[in-house]
């Protein structure tokens, strides 16, 4: 199949690229590198069914102008990650990620009108905000701050969970919606906030690690590979299951206690240092996967510890001890 991963040279889209490669699939990615690296898919640009374009999903034709670079008529699917993803970049890049989750979506799902390609929109489980409500069912409508320091992501979100159901309707698509819970992966960024990249990140430099808050706020995570095998699990759903489904792991940890975990694992001598809080960050944040255990039967398989482990020597080789 002939395949494009917008946002392929992030955490998440490169390990998909590299999923769907190893499958004999044509794999386009499509990324303006705002918040990706090019480094993630280095790897990938030596083999012959790859291929790299830096271009703006919110760039007018910039599907149907890729496919004429290509010479083909259309993509079988596109699976689209693209938007800043932590929140220091989508706070820093506030109109760009709305526009991301608006006007890109929207240009995807115009893509789908012209081709009939199949579409999978990966959301998030921040649409369901400080939530009152716990585990996180697809049901629960959330409890979000529209003018709080987290809206652009949330709210822009939301919005294109709404555009995709609109599309569909007056179109008739073929779309699916995922919501991603925390994921993490070798390709995260050593800088980029996220709390396992940071934790890492100063327990290889024996720097204090800061904490937001008392630490007692849980968090679930999953590991990378399990979350791109729910991925493609939706996209090829059978059953025209459109979502939205919650995609991550249902087993909670505290922020403090995962911390206590990578110090443990490095072998650091970090020492635990507590910050303010930021506005709006959730006391809780969990899945509840029955649907997708229903639907796809996935869950994942791989245990934080596990994941931890190989993205802790994948940091040593980034990350100069001090």
């Amino acid at each position: 199949m002939k395949i494009c991963v917008t946002g392929g040279s992030g955490a998440i889209g490169s390990f998909l690229c590299e999923s769907l490669l190893k499958e004999g699939n044509h794999v386009v990615c499509v990324d303006n590198l705002l918040t990706g690296d090019i480094e993630n898919i280095k790897n990938l640009k030596e083999n012959k069914l790859f291929k790299f374009f830096r271009n703006d999903i919110c760039e007018n034709n910039v599907f149907k102008n890729v496919c004429n670079v290509l010479n083909i008529k259309k993509f079988d699917q596109i699976y689209n990650l693209a938007s800043p993803a932590s929140p220091i970049h989508y706070q820093r890049n506030s109109i760009e990620t709305i526009e991301a989750n608006t006007i890109g979506v929207m240009n995807v799902l115009k893509e789908a009108i012209r081709t009939n390609c199949d579409i999978l929109h990966t959301s998030t489980s921040e649409i369901y905000g400080e939530p009152l409500v716990h585990p996180q069912k697809e049901t629960y409508y959330g409890n979000v701050n529209i003018v709080g320091p987290r809206s652009c992501y949330d709210e822009s979100k939301r919005c294109s969970e709404t555009i995709i159901m609109s599309y569909k309707e007056k179109y008739d698509l073929n779309v699916r919606i995922v919501r991603i819970f925390n994921c993490f992966s070798e390709n995260l960024a050593s800088n980029d906030g996220r709390v396992i990249s940071n934790f890492i990140a100063q327990t290889l430099r024996n720097l204090d690690v800061t904490i937001y808050g008392d630490g007692t706020q849980t968090r679930s995570f999953c590991y990378v590979d399990d979350m791109i095998n729910g991925l493609k699990l939706m996209m090829n759903n059978k059953s025209n299951f459109v979502g939205p489904i919650n995609l991550g792991n249902p087993n909670e940890i505290s922020i403090i206690d995962l911390a206590k975990k990578v110090i443990n694992m490095t072998n650091s001598k970090s020492k635990i240092i507590f910050n303010k809080l930021p506005k709006n960050d959730p006391a809780r944040r969990c899945p509840d996967i029955s649907l997708a255990k229903e639907k796809l039967l996935w869950e994942p398989k791989t245990s934080l510890e596990e994941g931890l482990e190989k993205v802790i020597n994948s940091f040593k080789k980034r990350v100069n001890r001090k």
